[in-house]
C-alpha cells in the first residue's frame, strides 16, 4: 500500500491586479486539469484504492479534531491552488493575506501546492487515511473531491460562531449543495461558471443561443467545442433537454451522451477540449464554444470578437471550496481566515485577481474601486437574473462515477 496516486488600493495594487486580468489564474489551464482529476481519480488511487487498502467510502460520519492550539500559536497553513490569491506589484508578497496578519497576528503559510484533485488527493490521502494530521490547516478543493472528503469523515465540521461574516455574506446560489447542505463543512473560495462563448466574425450572422443551436445547425459544422470535463458537457447538454443536472436519472444521462455523440457522428463537434479552446475560439476556428467564465473575462478584454451568452435553460456553476482537515492544529485560525475573505474589501481585491464567481454578497462598490467594468461583470458579480440560472451537477455515487466517465470517455475518445 505504498502507492496513493493521486480603504482604496495603492495605484501598484490595482495595475496589479488589472495585469492579472491577462497573467492570472484565468490565463492558465485551471479546469483542463479537472478532467484528469474527475476520471483519473477512477484509475489513479480513487476509490478503487481506498476498497483496496481496506477503508471504506465512509468510514466515519464526522470529522476529526485534535487539540486546538489557535489560541497560543498564531499561525494557520493553507495550500492552495497556483495564481489563486492577489499579489502586490512586486508579485512576491499576497496583500490580502498581509493584511489579515497585521489585524489579527495571525500568521498564514501560504503553499501553492494544489495543480491537480487527484494529485493533492494523493499528497493527503495517506495521512487522512490513517487519522494523522497532514500538516494543513486549510485546503481548496473543488466540489466534486471536497464531497468525498466529507463523506469519508476526513474533514471537521466549521464552527458557526466563528463564522459570522461568512454565514451573512454567501450568496444565495452557493449556500446548500447537496454534498454539503447549509455548508456546515465548507464555504467556497470561488465559483466557476461554464457558459457559451462565441466568436462574433466567426460566427458570420449565424444566431446562437442554445446548446441545440451548436449541436444542430449545419452551418456549424466542425466549428462547435465542447470540454472534456463531463460534468460541464453533459450537464450543460441536460439543461438544455430540459433536465436539472442536480436531479437526473441514469436514463437522463444516456439521452445525453446520445445527444452529444450524433453531434461527434456527423462532425459537429470539431473536439472536446480543456481550456486550450481558447485559442481557437480567439482565430475563429471556433465560432461556438462552452467556455469557464474566468477565461471570458479574459477573452473578452483581448478579442472585441469574443462575447458570451447565458441559455434560457441555464447554465452550470461548480466551487472550488476551503475545508479544514482532519487533525489540523490551528482550526479556529483556519476560519477566522474563512471568515475575513468574505469581508466586502478582500473579497473584491481577491475577484478583481482571479477573475471568477465571487460567491460573497455587497462586494461591488469595493470591486468598482479597483475596476469598474470588473464590478459590472456578470461573470464576476452574477446579477439575481443570471444566478437564477445557475445549476450545480449532482454528487455521484462511486458506481455513478465510474460509469459515467467510462461512458464520456468513450464518446471523447479520451
Amino acid at each position: 500500500m505504498e502507492q496513493y496516486e493521486p480603504d482604496r488600493l495603492s495605484p501598484a495594487q490595482v495595475a496589479a491586479m488589472r495585469r492579472s486580468f491577462r497573467n492570472g489564474r484565468a490565463a492558465l489551464s485551471r479546469r483542463s486539469l479537472l478532467r484528469a482529476s474527475a476520471g483519473g481519480a477512477l484509475a489513479a488511487g480513487g476509490l478503487g484504492a481506498l476498497s483496496a487498502c481496506g477503508i471504506p467510502p465512509a468510514a466515519q460520519t464526522s470529522g476529526v479534531s485534535s487539540e486546538d492550539h489557535s489560541a497560543k500559536e498564531k499561525t494557520v497553513s493553507f495550500s492552495n491552488w497556483t495564481e489563486y490569491m492577489d499579489v502586490d506589484d512586486s508579485e512576491e508578497r499576497h496583500p490580502t493575506l498581509d493584511e489579515f496578519r497585521r489585524r489579527t497576528g495571525i500568521t498564514v503559510k501560504y503553499t501553492e501546492d494544489i495543480n491537480d484533485n487527484v494529485e493533492f488527493f494523493g499528497k493527503i490521502k495517506p495521512q487522512l487515511a490513517a487519522g494523522q494530521p497532514t500538516g494543513r490547516d486549510l485546503i481548496c478543493v473543488t466540489d466534486w473531491l471536497a464531497a468525498r472528503l466529507i463523506r469519508f469523515g476526513w474533514v471537521q465540521k466549521l464552527d458557526p460562531s466563528h463564522l459570522p461574516t461568512a454565514y451573512a455574506r454567501l450568496s444565495q446560489q452557493f449556500r446548500s449543495p447537496d454534498w454539503d447542505p447549509g455548508r456546515a463543512y465548507s464555504y467556497p473560495w470561488t465559483g466557476i461558471s461554464t457558459v457559451i462563448a462565441y466568436n462574433r466574425k466567426a460566427l458570420d450572422g449565424v444566431e446562437v443561443t442554445s446548446v441545440s443551436d451548436m449541436l444542430d445547425n449545419p452551418r456549424l459544422k466542425g466549428r462547435v467545442g465542447f470540454l472534456s470535463e463531463m460534468r460541464d458537457s453533459v450537464g450543460m447538454t441536460l439543461l438544455d433537454m430540459g433536465k436539472d443536472p442536480g436531479r437526473f436519472t441514469d436514463d437522463d444521462f444516456d439521452a445525453a451522451i446520445a445527444r452529444l455523440q450524433k453531434a461527434v457522428d456527423k462532425g459537429q463537434i470539431r473536439r472536446f477540449t480543456g481550456n486550450d479552446y481558447t485559442s481557437d475560439l480567439t482565430k475563429g476556428d471556433l465560432a461556438a464554444c462552452l467556455a469557464w467564465a474566468g477565461d471570458v473575462v479574459q477573452l473578452k478584454a483581448d478579442s472585441p470578437d469574443v462575447d458570451f451568452l447565458i441559455p434560457d435553460s441555464g447554465y452550470l456553476t461548480s466551487t472550488d471550496n476551503l475545508l479544514v482537515p482532519n487533525k489540523a492544529r490551528h482550526k479556529t485560525n483556519a476560519e477566522r481566515l474563512i471568515d475575513y475573505y468574505y469581508e466586502p474589501r478582500p473579497a473584491a481585491q481577491l475577484a478583481a485577481y482571479i477573475n471568477y464567481v465571487c460567491p460573497v454578497d455587497g462586494v461591488k462598490d469595493e470591486l468598482a474601486k479597483i475596476d469598474p467594468d470588473a464590478a459590472n461583470n456578470p461573470l464576476i458579480l452574477p446579477d439575481k437574473a443570471m444566478a437564477a440560472k445557475s445549476r450545480a451537477f449532482r454528487s455521484l455515487s462511486a458506481k455513478e462515477e465510474t460509469a459515467y466517465e467510462e461512458k464520456f470517455a468513450k464518446l471523447t475518445g479520451a
